[in-house]
C-alpha cells in the first residue's frame, strides 16, 4: 500500500453539496442521499442551519472568509474516517466551496489525494433567479463576483468592461456589502459606457426564500442601494427583451439569436 493511502482511516469520504437557492424542493435527490449518509456537516453558519439535524450527525459551523481552513478541517475529518458533507449555497463550483477544498487539497499532504471526493451540483442564483423572471439567459453569458476579497477591484472592472463590450448578459455575485458600498454603483457605471439607458436590470432577492422579491429596473434608473447582498443582479445584453405581463409585471429573455444574422436559425 502506498504511504499516501496508509494515513487514510477506512470509510472516509468527503462530498461537496450545492445546497441550491433554499427551497427544498430544488435540492437534487443525489444532494439528499449524499447529506442522509454524512457523519459531519461543514459549512458557513447558515448554509449548516439550512440541513435539519438528525442523530448522529456532527455539526460544524464557521465563519465567512475561513474557506481554506473550512476545506482543511473537512479533509482532515475525511482522512480519519467521517463521511463528510461541506455545504455551500447555490452550487459548490460557482463562487463556493469546491474550489477551496481542492485548493486545500492541491495545497495539502499528499494522502488527502487518495480520499473519495464528489462534487454533487446544485441550482445556482443566477439559474435561480433567471427562471424566475423567464429567460434571461437565453444567449450568451458571463457571471462575474463583484467581491474584491480575493481579486483587486482592478480586475473585476476589466473583466466587466471586456464582457459588457462583447455583449453579454451578465450575472453580477456579491454585488454589494458593507465594506463594499461603492462597487456596485460603479458597475453600473461601467455598464452604462456599453449599454442603452432602457436595458433591463433584473434584482432578484432571495430567490427560493420566503423573502423573495424580483425587480425589473431600467440600466438609466437602477442604483446600488437597490440590492443587498442576498441580490443577484442580472445586467441585460443589448438584444435582452421584456413582454408586458396582464398584472403588471413582465418576462425577461434574451434571443438565442443575435441582431446582425439575416435569418433566424431553426
Amino acid at each position: 500500500m502506498s504511504t499516501s493511502r496508509m494515513a487514510l482511516q477506512p470509510g472516509g469520504c468527503l462530498t461537496i453539496i450545492g445546497l441550491g437557492p433554499g427551497d427544498a424542493r430544488y435540492l437534487t435527490p443525489a444532494a439528499r442521499a449524499a447529506l442522509d449518509a454524512a457523519t459531519d456537516l461543514i459549512g458557513y453558519f447558515p448554509y449548516v442551519e439550512r440541513v435539519p439535524e438528525r442523530p448522529g450527525l456532527k455539526r460544524h459551523a464557521s465563519d465567512n472568509r475561513v474557506e481554506l481552513d473550512r476545506s482543511r478541517h473537512a479533509l482532515e475529518l475525511a482522512a480519519a474516517g467521517a463521511r463528510v458533507a461541506v455545504v455551500s449555497g447555490g452550487d459548490p463550483g460557482v463562487f463556493a466551496m469546491a474550489a477551496a477544498v481542492f485548493e486545500a487539497m492541491d495545497t495539502g499532504p499528499d494522502h488527502w489525494r487518495a480520499l473519495p471526493v464528489a462534487v454533487e451540483p446544485g441550482i445556482t442564483a443566477m439559474l435561480a433567479a433567471a427562471a424566475r423572471a423567464g429567460a434571461p439567459l437565453g444567449g450568451d453569458f458571463c457571471a462575474i463576483s463583484l467581491s474584491d476579497n480575493l481579486k483587486p477591484w482592478a480586475l473585476v472592472a476589466k473583466r466587466l468592461d471586456a464582457a459588457l463590450g462583447a455583449d453579454f448578459a451578465i450575472a453580477l455575485y456579491n454585488p454589494v456589502s458593507k465594506a463594499r458600498p461603492h462597487q456596485l454603483d460603479d458597475a453600473f457605471a461601467i455598464a452604462r459606457t456599453h449599454r442603452a439607458p432602457d436595458t433591463p436590470v433584473l434584482l432578484a432577492r432571495a430567490v427560493g426564500r420566503a423573502e423573495e422579491s424580483l425587480r425589473i429596473v431600467p440600466l438609466g434608473d437602477v442604483r446600488g442601494a437597490m440590492a443587498d447582498m442576498s441580490t443577484l443582479v442580472l445586467i441585460g445584453a443589448s438584444t435582452t427583451r421584456m413582454i408586458p405581463k396582464a398584472d403588471g409585471g413582465a418576462y425577461l429573455y434574451t434571443p438565442r439569436f443575435h441582431k446582425g444574422l439575416e435569418t433566424q436559425p431553426a
